[in-house]
């Protein structure tokens, strides 16, 4: 999130966020503190998780992985086969928003050092991490403020989706790798660093593998990770500060304050209003689990996903995972759904990609209803709602 933190728009939200929340607090105490009790757990968890992101990639854990992926083969197929994983691996543990904010310049980085077209991986890194961010509670913020009525430990959470999860990676990168099989068959002619080399040093990489493997280990293992994540964050980036290593600009920056004040604030006023109202949960409670799923892709794409999550798990949502199919998933389909799509546009443009909002929606409109139906045939064949 950080990246798009410092622009008019964000304090322009920070404002919006903070007038919703007076607002909420004024029209019910009692229900504003009960959105806010939901909605805050999220907002932490992203925050640490958005630490240890910056402190991984200081000791240059991300470029590395790039670069090794770049050496495996020089097969596209292949090189892509690699970034799915990675991708995939990164956004259920360390949250998409720190996937599409470090990983979409390392993926850029890596299709050059290749010498192959980038649009692969560049727009595989956006669609493969809204759709990949289903298997963990902190792998997206809306599972988190959905999964507060649940009560699920990470690794029960884990258990349900997992196979919906596993159909829903699948078939987005199936449909990109689909739609850019010239482009993954064109011949390589591989290039030297572009970027890729270890941008860091011992310590911070040392520092960020630890982070990252106490973040999941707190993830999978506590029913309320928030803290301890955000706590995990907290120590590495103080480790770094103490080496002279951490700048405070770059820790705000990453951190987008004015954003996750912003949407907070919204997601207390949409969350009070849906505890005043009943008309979201009376309305999905007569649709089945594809029409709940449809639902949430829409109201993500014209309310965002974090206060549409908020509104419609107001209350104890009838079909919770349905509903989380189309919160995470339903983004893909344009760049409102998830500011994980703007953040994904400042990075590769800073890597000097020329990333388009018009290709990325057309993959969009093709993999996510796809994606969406196999995971929801999965759910459904299960017995999970």
């Amino acid at each position: 999130m950080g990246l798009v933190g410092g622009g008019r728009w964000a304090w322009a939200l920070a404002a919006a966020g903070a007038l919703g929340a007076v607002l909420a607090i004024a029209f019910d105490r009692s229900d504003a503190g009960s959105a806010a009790n939901q909605d805050w757990p999220p907002f932490v968890l992203v925050s640490g998780l958005l630490l240890v992101g910056l402190v991984a990639d200081d000791g240059g854990l991300f470029a590395t992985a790039g670069r090794a992926l770049a050496r495996v083969s020089t097969r596209g197929p292949v090189l892509f086969a690699g970034s799915v994983v990675l991708v995939a691996s990164v956004t259920s543990i360390l949250n998409l928003d720190t996937s599409v904010a470090f990983l979409t310049p390392i993926l850029v980085y890596t299709a050059r050092y290749r010498g192959g077209g980038e649009a692969p991986l560049l727009y595989g890194c956006l669609l493969l991490s809204n759709a990949a961010s289903l298997l963990l509670p902190g792998s997206n913020l809306t599972n988190l403020i959905v999964l507060g009525h649940l009560h699920l430990s990470g690794g029960r959470f884990l258990g349900q989706v997992a196979p919906a999860w596993l159909v829903s990676v699948l078939v987005t990168a199936g449909v990109i790798a689909f739609v850019e099989r010239r482009s993954l068959r064109a011949a390589a002619t591989p290039g030297t660093g572009d970027g890729t080399e270890a941008h860091g040093d011992h310590l911070a990489l040392g520092i960020g593998v630890a982070s990252v493997l106490a973040v999941t280990v707190l993830v999978l293992s506590v029913r309320s990770p928030a803290l301890p994540v955000a706590a995990v964050g907290v120590v590495a980036i103080g480790a770094r500060a103490v080496s002279g290593r951490a700048s405070l600009t770059k820790v705000l920056d990453i951190l987008g304050l004015p954003v996750l004040v912003g949407l907070f604030g919204v997601a207390v006023a949409l969350g009070t209003l849906g505890r005043s109202w009943s008309g979201p949960t009376t309305a999905l409670s007569h649709l089945d689990a594809w029409g709940t799923a449809g639902v949430a892709a829409v109201a993500s794409v014209l309310l965002n996903n974090l206060p549409a999550a908020s509104l419609l798990a107001a209350r104890v949502p009838p079909r919770p995972f349905a509903l989380l199919v189309g919160l995470d998933i339903g983004p893909n389909l344009f760049v409102t759904g998830s500011l994980a799509w703007i953040l994904w546009l400042r990075a590769a443009t800073t890597a000097g990609a020329a990333p388009s909002i018009a290709k990325a929606t057309r993959l969009g409109l093709v993999a996510a209803p796809l994606a969406m139906g196999g995971a929801l045939g999965v759910l459904v064949l299960a017995g999970t709602r």
